[in-house]
């Protein structure tokens, strides 16, 4: 009986902290302070399949609620076309900005490509450090 309500109450905590924190299999989320935080994890290979999954599962994850968005890209290793054709286009629904966290010559060079070619509908910077990241979006809360 104690193992089951043991269970049980780690089951109902990760019930209610799911609200609070979201991952799929190329990305985690959470929102701190009125920022929607956005981590791709390691080595991720931006498909369309991939930018249409985690654009869906973030829309889904603030529940219709736009936010500055602070998304850290330095686990994407690379992108094709479509993938980047779709963020482009979709990738900005529910945000008011989008602060790009970069620190690898690959991953700077993606997302400066991705800029210049793809035109975000938003405002989109690029940044090394999350604390400027965080500056810049604060005034889009």
């Amino acid at each position: 009986m104690f193992l089951f309500l043991l269970n049980y109450n780690i089951i109902h905590k990760r019930m209610i902290a799911a609200h609070d924190f979201y991952e799929n299999e190329y990305a985690q989320f959470w929102i701190t302070n009125g920022i929607l935080f956005f981590e791709y994890k390691p080595n991720i290979i931006l498909s369309l399949e991939v930018a249409q999954n985690v654009v869906a599962d973030r829309i889904h994850f603030q529940n219709e609620k736009a936010f500055p968005v602070l998304c850290d890209v330095r686990g994407i290793i690379d992108t094709d076309k479509s993938g980047r054709d779709y963020l482009a286009q979709s990738g900005s629904v529910l945000t008011t900005a989008v602060a790009l966290i970069v620190n690898q010559k690959v991953t700077q060079t993606i997302s400066n490509f991705y800029l210049r070619i793809s035109k975000p509908t938003v405002p989109t910077q690029l940044f090394t450090n999350q604390d400027d990241a965080l500056v810049y979006l604060k005034q889009f809360i």
